[in-house]
């Protein structure tokens, strides 16, 4: 069971001004790409998975950025951490 749930909402510095929705798409491909329960929302995605592991991705998703000319990149993270287990759909059944 996981142990982790992260939301992060990554902000990357584009060279001229350009539109960060390419780059937000691609920090979310990364998170797909590495096969744990993700939910996106208008300005975060949150992830569910083991917590080392959670913040690979993010360390994954800000090289991404980098890679596609981003100078620097701004990543807010919210954590919350249970080693018994953590859930999203545990923590938001009752708004379902």
């Amino acid at each position: 069971m996981a142990n982790a749930l992260v939301s992060i909402q990554i902000i990357p510095k584009t060279k001229n001004g350009e539109d960060v929705i390419p780059y937000v798409d691609r920090a979310i491909e990364v998170i797909a790409k590495s096969g744990v329960k993700y939910f996106v929302s208008p300005l975060e995605t949150t992830m569910e998975g083991e917590l080392d592991q959670l913040m690979l991705i993010i360390q994954d998703m800000n090289a991404a950025m980098i890679e596609m000319g981003s100078p620097n990149v701004i990543s807010q993270v919210k954590i919350y951490f249970n080693p018994s287990g953590a859930s999203m759909d545990k923590l938001t059944e009752k708004y379902r």
